[in-house]
């Protein structure tokens, strides 16, 4: 790291990992020399011994709690990250199906969900936005099939900062989606979803851990489904065999399980709940979009108006020489995370839950700053 410039981990806009709150980061550090009460540090730990069970069985019930699940609902926490997913809900719930399942293509994530699909059964895209750069997401009026097997979906594209504001889709087919980059950023109406999945390190803690959000009577149907087609699959890809381990099928990662359950705590009782959240949320993405609005000369936003992300703001300067100038004055001001995707290019700023709202009202007043000086 050059010595000369001084990071200031508050403001660490990354795109993933993400931020974690500073609370947060105090209890890991405490447990690792010591979880307290248990006299061991964090990494020590059995994954097999009582306090680890609850530590699962705490993040599972915060997690209800804060999406608000019904009795029908399993909560996982799974390892191989939404990758993982991409394999294992087609394996589950296409594999040996006549019905087609709908795949939305909305950018960079859901682009890479289809081939793992496709080796499973058979996959129809209703509407795709490569042809067009990926800079908006379907109309509200869009045809679906009403016979798919289900419809799956991105909830928030992390690489081009676009993102649902509406649940797409029709209520009769059953509804996939991966929220990896906004889980738990705004209210969840878990009525109309039968499968939510997001990996950790956006919104929930390190890398590592996935968690999974999965209705028991859609999986119970599948099940009976692969007995009559004799249909098989590995422990390690089979959700019943997960839930009847309790997500501790083999070695779980304790120490970003443990991370996600603080992270939790901190969003329920410190933040407020959901609607809290959501509200500094928009807020800090009003001050980023509002600012970014008057300089239309000098860059460009990734996203149109209507489907912008109040997660990831991706944009570019119109003068390539200009971006490169002031990523390394922001580098040298001590912001980090700025740069784009290696896929697009570019800035983008991530606004995940535990980015503070002064460190964004830092960052505009550099970008003032910075274009003053021009």
């Amino acid at each position: 790291m050059n010595p000369e410039i001084q990071f200031n981990n508050l403001h660490n806009f990354s795109a993933g990992p993400g931020i974690l709150p500073d609370s947060v980061l105090r209890s890991l550090q405490e447990a690792l020399l010591e979880v307290p009460g248990m006299g061991l540090s964090l990494l020590g730990i059995s994954h097999r011994s009582d306090w680890f069970l609850q530590v699962v069985q705490e993040c599972t019930q915060q997690i209800c709690e804060l999406a608000g699940l019904d009795a029908d609902w399993e909560v996982l926490l799974l390892q191989g990250g939404a990758t993982q997913q991409f394999s294992m809900i087609p394996q589950t719930f296409l594999q040996g199906q006549k019905q087609a399942a709908d795949y939305l293509e909305t950018g960079y994530w859901s682009s890479k969900s289809l081939q793992p699909a496709r080796l499973c059964g058979p996959v129809q895209v209703p509407w795709s936005g490569r042809t067009s750069g990926f800079h908006s997401l379907p109309p509200a009026d869009l045809s679906y099939n009403p016979q798919a097997s289900f419809l799956h979906f991105v909830s928030n594209e992390t690489v081009e900062g676009l993102q649902f504001h509406r649940v797409p889709g029709l209520a009769q087919v059953p509804r996939v989606c991966d929220m990896s980059s906004d889980f738990l950023s705004r209210p969840l109406d878990a009525a109309q979803y039968h499968l939510i999945y997001a990996h950790a390190q956006k919104n929930l803690g390190p890398a590592g851990v996935t968690v999974v959000l999965l209705r028991k009577s859609w999986l119970q149907a599948q099940e009976e489904r692969k007995k009559v087609n004799g249909l098989m699959l590995p422990d390690y890809q089979d959700y019943q065999r997960q839930i009847q381990a309790r997500s501790i099928l083999n070695t779980p990662p304790v120490f970003a399980i443990y991370a996600v359950l603080l992270v939790l705590r901190w969003l329920r009782y410190e933040i407020g709940g959901l609607q809290v959240m959501a509200d500094i949320n928009r807020a800090k993405a009003a001050l980023v979009y509002g600012f970014l609005s008057q300089l239309y000369e000098q860059i460009e936003l990734q996203a149109e108006e209507p489907y912008r992300s109040l997660m990831n703001v991706a944009f570019r300067f119109r003068d390539p020489l200009l971006e490169r100038r002031f990523l390394q004055t922001a580098q040298l001001a001590g912001f980090s995370g700025l740069e784009g995707h290696r896929s697009l290019g570019g800035l983008r700023i991530s606004l995940y839950n535990a980015m503070p709202l002064q460190s964004v009202r830092d960052l505009v007043d550099f970008m003032a700053d910075f274009f003053h000086s021009l």
